[in-house]
């Protein structure tokens, strides 16, 4: 590890030779590792994320704080480290990043934790399962995930399986609208819903290929600051069956409701109903589509090295 621009950031020495050399890299969020699914599927799952990108030929960069230090690239035995649940790592928005590095304190990063530190450190893409978004029951409680802002002030490319289901998906759309944030639907104009590739919502755009998302997200640029999203649909033999999705979905909103779950506790609560009603059967399909989205962003983390060279 060396540093690399910043104090309170260390990056591999893998990760910064790709960056200073302009080859592809995908950073590579840790909530899901930390707080997104059990133990020891998250290590394994945090592996080959890391490997479908490599296959793809960029380089992985994943994220996390650890020691007070944010360490982009981190190492085998830190990231097994920050996924053991008896650490109780923290999950880090963009907000939390300079108190956790004040503190000392471990973390886990977001999706807007992590593309913060993507950008600030010249990685252009990013990979997640899904976007965080507006929760249903915002008018009342105005619980809306910082992703959706963040991205909206932060020129990343994420590449996601749309938004959980577990989220008011039409308002979260608006919102994005709002802020200004393209959602490109990828191979398709059905915006996906996590564990169903169609969340009944349509896009009004969608792209075909790696080269075309590159190719629009660099235009974009010329024109706006915002972020890019890039939905990528779970395939469609890997998807949760609809029945079983809809009644999952019951259960784990009335257990929420019931348990006056809130804050940054909902979204972990309500994936480990998905876990528990399903059998495990969501976990698997988490996996699938995130090792997915892992692949996707590093083809694209190619098309756009190499229209830049």
């Amino acid at each position: 590890m060396s540093n690399f621009r910043f104090s309170n950031v260390v990056i591999s020495d893998e990760v910064e030779s790709a960056i200073n050399e302009g080859r592809a890299v995908v950073a590579l969020e840790t909530t899901i590792v930390v707080h997104g699914l059990p133990a020891p599927i998250n290590f394994e799952v945090a592996r080959e994320c890391e490997a479908s990108v490599r296959k793809s030929g960029a380089t992985p960069a994943t994220i996390g704080v650890v020691d007070g230090r944010v360490v982009v690239g981190l190492g085998s035995d830190e990231l097994e480290s920050l996924a053991e649940p008896d650490r109780r790592a923290a999950k880090l928005s963009a907000r939390d990043l300079g108190l956790a590095l004040a503190t000392g304190t471990d973390g886990a990063t977001t999706v807007a934790g992590t593309i913060t530190i993507a950008h600030r450190v010249g990685i252009e893409v990013m990979a997640t399962g899904g976007l965080g978004g507006v929760h249903r029951d915002a008018a009342r409680s105005f619980d809306e995930s910082a992703d959706l802002t963040t991205l909206a002030r932060t020129p990343v490319l994420v590449v996601a399986s749309g938004v959980k289901s577990i989220l008011d998906i039409a308002a979260t759309l608006e919102r994005l609208d709002s802020l200004g944030v393209p959602v490109v639907g990828f191979a398709t104009r059905q915006f996906p819903g996590f564990y169903r590739r169609d969340s009944g919502f349509t896009l009004d755009w969608a792209v075909a290929s790696a080269e075309e998302a590159a190719a629009a997200f660099l235009a974009h640029r010329e024109f706006s600051p915002t972020g890019f999203l890039v939905a990528n649909p779970v395939a469609s033999e890997s998807e949760l069956d609809q029945r079983l999705h809809d009644a999952a979905l019951d259960s784990a909103l009335e257990k929420a409701q019931r348990e006056g779950v809130s804050g940054k506790a909902v979204t972990p609560a309500l994936l480990a109903e998905f876990a528990r009603h399903t059998a495990g059967v969501s976990v698997q399909v988490n996996r699938d589509l995130v090792v997915a989205n892992a692949a996707l962003a590093g083809e694209i983390a190619m098309s756009l090295a190499h229209a830049q060279r």
